[in-house]
């Protein structure tokens, strides 16, 4: 079955058939729920009425992605979508400012052969690297991201946590990427994750917060979709899978109830918010089948780097070479693309 990248036919609120995990009278529980967003976005919800996962009804949804393929005119856009939604990322204790630098001017031009391509949508760093990649991502309205809250574990205290957001932030970070606190979520104590949220969000400023659940320490579909809830209520722009250190890190089935969460709650509340899988995409082909579930789970409106994001750095070089192909009708070696 080919899939089109153009709006579905059923919109982001229609109830789901089988293998989604929400149902109307889900749907009407969490109504009660609904905060005026305008007003106050820290109310706690009652996760207990959060709508259980029915576990292989995804991956049966999951699977009928997998064979979706996608018309040989529709694949050279759906390639660059990819690139433009992509946040490259150094995250490791070898960093250096020249590393930084060299990733950020990857980021700028991906590839020289292939014209018109687009640029990546943010480059990704330690807090203290910060200050030089938005020196070098100057002009390029690529976005520069920092992760915070003592990344990747999470476990510093409140006040530690967020200092290293305001800091990440004065330095001229346009986006933070927070971490939860994942052994206060498992041991059900969901105010202090939840209040950790609200004031990291506060601390942000007018930057964007991305806030990561990392999925394969919560144990279950059900505390994915509940972290998610939980995330929205409390402020988040975005939610996001992974570090990248943990596996598994993004899965096609975590993703897919992310994604119902977040129509779910689009559909109570008016308000988007953006999805970033993280760690584990690094084939163009797989990256095309998130591209399809996005369409068919959220709509038109969210294929748009503005509202989904690929935290895979690897993916970049494999798009690229998928293009050179398309363009040449030949691979070239990963050796002819830039490693940043």
């Amino acid at each position: 079955m080919n899939a089109q990248f153009s709006h579905p036919g059923a919109g982001p609120y229609s109830t789901l058939t089988a293998g989604v995990c929400t149902v109307s009278r889900g749907r009407r529980a969490l109504r009660a729920q609904v905060i005026d967003v305008t007003t106050s976005q820290h109310q706690l919800p009652d996760l207990s009425r959060v709508p259980r996962v029915d576990e292989v009804g995804v991956a049966e949804r999951v699977a009928r992605f997998r064979t979706r393929s996608i018309k040989t005119e529709a694949k050279d856009t759906a390639l660059r979508m990819v690139l433009s939604m992509i946040d490259l990322t150094t995250l490791e204790g070898q960093d250096t400012p020249g590393k930084v630098r060299q990733l950020c001017q990857k980021a700028r031009h991906l590839h020289a052969g292939v014209p018109g391509l687009p640029h990546v949508a943010a480059v990704c760093v330690y807090p203290s690297m910060v200050r030089v990649a938005k020196e070098a991502l100057d002009g390029s309205g690529i976005f520069a991201a920092s992760v915070a809250t003592g990344f990747p574990s999470g476990m510093t205290g409140l006040s530690v946590k967020l200092q290293e957001a305001r800091r990440a932030v004065a330095a001229g970070a346009d986006e933070i990427d927070m971490v939860i606190s994942r052994g206060a979520f498992l041991r059900g104590d969901y105010r202090q994750v939840f209040d950790e949220i609200a004031a990291v969000k506060n601390a942000c400023g007018r930057a964007h917060l991305k806030v990561i659940l990392e999925t394969g320490e919560l144990n279950s579909l059900d505390n994915v979709r509940r972290a998610s809830v939980l995330s929205m209520y409390a402020g988040a722009d975005f939610i996001k899978t992974s570090t990248g250190k943990v596996q598994p890190a993004a899965t096609m089935d975590v993703t897919l109830v992310m994604l119902q969460a977040i129509r779910d709650f689009h559909y109570e509340t008016g308000r988007m918010i953006g999805m970033k899988p993280a760690g584990g995409i690094s084939e163009a082909k797989l990256a095309v089948h998130y591209l399809v579930m996005l369409r068919e789970t959220l709509g038109e409106a969210w294929m748009t780097p503005k509202w989904f994001r690929f935290g895979a750095s690897s993916l970049a070089n494999d798009v690229l070479m998928q293009l050179v192909k398309q363009r040449t009708g030949a691979y070239q070696s990963a050796d002819y693309f830039s490693r940043g």
